[in-house]
């Protein structure tokens, strides 16, 4: 593509590979920069290949693109470097960091570098061939949600490169039975307690952890081990360094003048301004850089809520209302349709996934048709009720039944995740097992049902690290999970249950291959809240079935009667309860026989025994 033709998609909002453009570009004889800064008076290129001396190479305006340029023949890759820009108003230059610089020094520093081409050589053509036909809906996904820097460490405390994580990381996932990776910001940012969700760097993977071509080293040995990589990507607001994108000319260019429309009070951020041609083109190219220069395969999309309501956790004029009076922010709904559109036309298989909390319709439908365009949305409800659910001591859990019911009634109206995120265990709110009520012992039964129920109701699947095993503690961004806990047959237990669940889903195509349809559920008994009991059926397209059945209190249920569709024998496949999880062991001794005889509507009956806190999966057979 011509220059000419490059900017004028750039200034449309339509130019999608604007890193081709913009930024830092290195050859032989040197490396070209340019930046956007239309309100600039003078823009130069200073690093330390000029002794940060902005005289010495100025750059010049490309005119009414609001683009400049400069070849600099003393630059080359490694070199640092920074934009000084002098504004119109006569204000004090202002010394700015590359919106699309593709490196950047380790922190406290932030001065880009000139990033040398790829060398990595590239052995995923198979799994990118496999990704273009996959049906993804009716596929297991079932996603492990890592931070990279506090998975595991070194004795002293240092964080895992990519290289090393790629040799520990990737057989764990694997042997787990996890599809997919999903990996917390990787863009680069100041602020480790931030966790990645402050970006400064979207086009930049964060020198923590090795160079970009050590992150592309990774996510290429994942694809060879069958392994999908998610990234968390942040284009709902940007941090207010003055260094950064703020005020990146002396004017708002990436944010709004109005703090009413730009300013999130909440986490003290900007939210960039989706109707600024210029501002999309970047954010579209930021995900197609992603995409395409690192093979990821898919976005997860962080507080699409919060780019969708001009009002949100705002309070009565401190918003500013749309053209038509309303509260839905009109650009942005704009811009994440492009975006999902240009995703799913440019990478065949790749997912978007929105982490999207409120009751907007369509989130997961195609443009087309009026949606968004997301592939899923995470199921904040689903969420919300089971955690409460499960908080409660089992007692009080009778008159609390349709917190589990309840999401029936909306489950197959999007595409959804159901998350047991980071966002559950953090800020105070403790780990997932220090949310369960009792004792030690009921402490564990309670999460090896929760991780049951998870897995056992429809909808894809997604665990932050750690929940897998019981972490004991609330998770940190400044130390590994505590693996010492491995060592104890009721971690251990946990952790075993955790991946035979996750096989179980992958295997079967009851679990799985109807997710998002009403056709691969349907309840046997919902109503026995004096029990909190639930029983369930699971089936695949392909016309098999799985029974499931959840005892929900500490009081083993004998002789318990449930209707199934046929009679015969019946395999319990999996019992949360067994010995080889740190359970009491109790069951049904393997396989059960099925009488001829309606019960419930169906022509066959079962009399099963129910474990305390516990779910078990039978199959016909």
């Amino acid at each position: 593509m011509q220059h000419s033709d490059a900017l004028y998609l750039f200034n449309e909002g339509r130019n999608i590979q604007t890193y081709r453009l913009l930024g830092a570009h290195p050859d032989a004889d040197g490396t070209t920069f340019r930046v956007w800064a239309p309100n600039a008076a003078q823009v130069a290129v200073i690093g330390d290949f000029n002794h940060w001396q902005g005289a010495r190479h100025r750059m010049h305006s490309l005119g009414a693109s609001g683009v400049w340029e400069l070849r600099v023949p003393e630059a080359r890759p490694h070199n640092l470097y920074r934009f000084e820009i002098t504004p119109r108003d006569g204000s004090a230059a202002l010394v700015k960091a590359d919106p699309y610089a593709r490196g950047f020094e380790l922190r406290p520093g932030s001065a880009a570098y000139v990033v040398p081409p790829s060398a990595h050589a590239w052995g995923d053509a198979a799994w990118l061939a496999r990704r273009a036909a996959w049906d993804w809906q009716q596929a297991p996904v079932n996603i492990y949600e890592v931070h990279a820097g506090s998975w595991m460490r070194h004795p002293d405390g240092k964080p895992y490169l990519w290289r090393e994580l790629a040799e520990r990381l990737i057989p764990y996932a694997v042997e787990q039975g996890y599809t997919h990776l999903e990996l917390l910001p990787v863009t680069e940012h100041p602020l480790d307690e931030s966790w990645g969700y402050q970006t400064t760097g979207y086009f930049a993977p964060t020198a923590r952890y090795g160079s970009a071509d050590d992150l592309r080293f990774f996510i290429d040995s994942c694809h060879q081990a069958g392994l999908g990589v998610l990234l968390d990507w942040v284009p709902g607001h940007f941090p207010q360094d003055a260094w950064a994108l703020a005020r990146y000319d002396g004017t708002a260019l990436y944010e709004h003048e109005d703090p009413r429309l730009g300013l999130h009070a909440d986490w003290g951020t900007h939210i960039f301004n989706y109707g600024r041609h210029e501002v999309r083109s970047f954010l579209l190219s930021s995900a197609h850089w992603w995409l395409a220069e690192f093979h990821f395969d898919g976005l997860r999309v962080d507080a699409v809520a919060s780019m969708l309501h001009l009002d949100y956790s705002r309070k009565a004029g401190e918003w500013l209302p749309n053209k038509h009076g309303g509260r839905e922010n009109l650009e942005a709904i704009d811009f994440l349709k492009d975006l999902n559109a240009m995703v799913h036309a440019e990478f065949p298989g790749a997912l978007t996934i929105a982490e999207e909390s409120t009751a907007w319709p369509q989130v997961s439908r195609p443009t087309y048709v009026g949606g968004l365009g997301f592939s899923m949305k995470w199921n904040m409800g689903w969420m919300n009720d089971s955690l409460r659910y499960f908080q409660r001591d089992p007692v009080h859990r009778s008159w609390h039944h349709d917190e589990l019911t309840f999401g029936q009634m909306y489950a197959y109206s999007e595409n959804f995740v159901l998350p047991l995120s980071h966002d559950e265990v953090v800020h105070g709110k403790g780990s997932l097992l220090g949310k369960m009520p009792g004792d030690d012992w009921q402490r564990c039964a309670n999460l090896r049902l929760l991780l049951a129920w998870q897995m056992l109701t429809p909808g894809k699947k997604l665990m932050f690290m750690g929940g897998e095993f019981g972490q004991g503690r609330e998770w940190s961004e400044a130390r590994e999970l505590d693996w010492g806990l491995l060592a104890t047959p009721a971690h251990g237990g946990l952790q075993r249950l955790s991946a035979d669940l996750n096989r179980l889903y992958r295997d079967l195509p009851a679990l799985h291959s109807q997710d998002f349809h009403s056709h691969g559920f349907e309840w046997i008994d919902c109503h026995d809240s004096a029990h909190s009991v639930l029983c369930w059926l699971r089936w695949g397209r392909d016309g098999s079935f799985v029974v499931v059945a959840c005892n929900f209190t500490p009081v083993p249920q004998t002789a318990y009667r449930i209707g199934v569709p046929r009679a015969g024998r019946y395999r319990e496949i999996l019992n949360s309860d067994s010995s080889h999880y740190a359970g009491g062991n109790v069951g049904n001794a393997g396989a059960i026989e099925a009488c001829a005889g309606e019960w419930m509507n169906r022509p066959a009956n079962l009399e099963i025994t129910l474990p305390p806190l516990a779910a078990i999966v039978l199959a016909p057979g």
